[in-house]
């Protein structure tokens, strides 16, 4: 591309601005306004959208309904005619792909539907409500959390305009088969008060969790996608939503324990945070109980409370070890770090294993083809490197649950 051309591509990022709109000043309200983390999986790997001069792309939603207005403006468009046959990208078109049915290009049309958001209630179950007081000292505010499944009446075209945000905010994010009754949803929605004293909603974030079959007859449910809408960012939205999660399926007698699909490192956080909390108080996760190991008692009682499954009971007993133990006392201390390195450790000692079972039956040129070119230094310093990684992660989330 020609340097004359350059100032017609821009970032996709930087041109779109999204809203979930409360009442009509949301709209020319600059606070209410925030961005995508990405847009690779709308725009194209390198995220850019060629062709236009003071491109800005608006999507803004009705904060309850999720009515969706797409607004494109700019100032000047590349003509074919002018440029030797260059296009400027089908801005729409990529957008049409992934937005719901039934969104508006009209910004009057959109401002009426926002009237039908009054009426507005949540589709499905209430499961749990909470109070959040902001860090900043603002007002308390109120949250609830509800339970869909695919035949929730009016639920999946609600959901069609909910699942967009993932493009924005999840990393190879792909929409699921609604086709398929094993879907659960669990939606959080903010409840508030209008100047008029009249109560609404605002959608806040939500989770997808999927019931996969467990021998003989029994459900292993997977959390598959966690997703909290920026404006409602920062407030414990996700522990509240995970721990929702968590009471939905634990009453019920055929889960077996509760998984999660490829976490986030954030996610993990949380989950992290609110296992520990939730384990903190059983009998096998006591001081005393910590210091003899990681025990067949902690995996179940972690099991059968809070359907917690074996590797993740193990990061909790190594998260709530730490927080009991005096890391001034340099023994106490290093049996810690002996005992989450022995655990890091043994997928290594494992293929040292296999290695010498495969050097008996090779000849030596195939072992020494098959073999790794890692010394022992280099698997120590992975080993050290994990570690200290790890760490910081359980005092982070140490340092929350010392916050409540």
């Amino acid at each position: 591309m020609t340097d004359a051309l350059c100032h017609l591509v821009v970032d996709g990022n930087e041109v779109l601005e999204f809203k979930l709109v409360k009442c009509v000043a949301d709209i020319e309200n600059d606070d209410t306004s925030f961005g995508p983390e990405m847009c690779h999986q709308v725009f194209g790997e390198n995220e850019n959208i060629f062709g236009y001069t003071d491109l800005h792309i608006r999507l803004y939603y009705s904060a309850g309904s999720l009515q969706t207005y797409l607004g494109i403006e700019y100032t000047d468009k590349i003509e074919p005619s002018k440029s030797d046959g260059m296009r400027a990208d089908d801005v729409e078109g990529a957008l049409k792909k992934v937005l719901a049915p039934g969104y508006v290009t009209n910004l009057d049309h959109f401002i009426s539907l926002l009237d039908k958001d009054k009426s507005f209630t949540p589709h499905g179950q209430l499961l749990h409500a909470f109070t959040v007081t902001p860090n900043d000292g603002g007002n308390k505010r109120t949250f609830e959390v509800y339970f869909c499944e695919t035949s929730t009446p009016g639920f999946l075209a609600f959901h069609e305009r909910l699942q967009t945000f993932l493009l924005w905010y999840v990393d190879a994010a792909s929409f699921i088969d609604v086709d398929d009754d094993q879907w659960n949803f669990f939606i959080v929605f903010e409840k508030y008060a209008t100047s008029e004293g009249e109560w609404r909603y605002a959608t806040a974030g939500y989770a997808t969790v999927y019931r996969y079959y467990a021998y003989p007859h029994h459900a292993r449910p997977r959390i598959s996608q966690v997703l909290t809408l920026p404006p409602f960012r920062k407030l414990g939205l996700c522990a509240q939503l995970l721990q929702a999660i968590y009471s939905h399926f634990t009453i019920l007698p055929d889960v077996v324990d509760i998984t999660v699909e490829d976490p986030s490192q954030d996610f993990q956080r949380i989950r992290d945070y609110v296992d520990a909390k939730n384990c903190e108080n059983l009998p096998a996760f006591q001081p005393d109980k910590l210091f003899q190991g990681f025990s067949p008692e902690m995996a179940n009682q972690a099991c059968l409370k809070f359907k917690i499954n074996k590797k993740q009971a193990r990061r909790v007993y190594e998260i709530l070890r730490l927080k009991n133990t005096n890391t001034s006392d340099k023994t106490a201390y290093l049996n810690y770090r002996l005992v989450v390195k022995n655990r890091l450790n043994a997928p290594f000692q494992k293929k040292k294993l296999e290695m010498k079972k495969l050097q008996k039956v090779l000849s030596p040129e195939e072992y020494a083809a098959t073999i790794s070119t890692a010394g022992v230094s280099e698997t120590q310093g992975r080993l050290a490197s994990q570690y200290i990684a790890l760490e910081d992660e359980y005092r982070r989330v140490i340092h929350r649950m010392e916050q409540i």
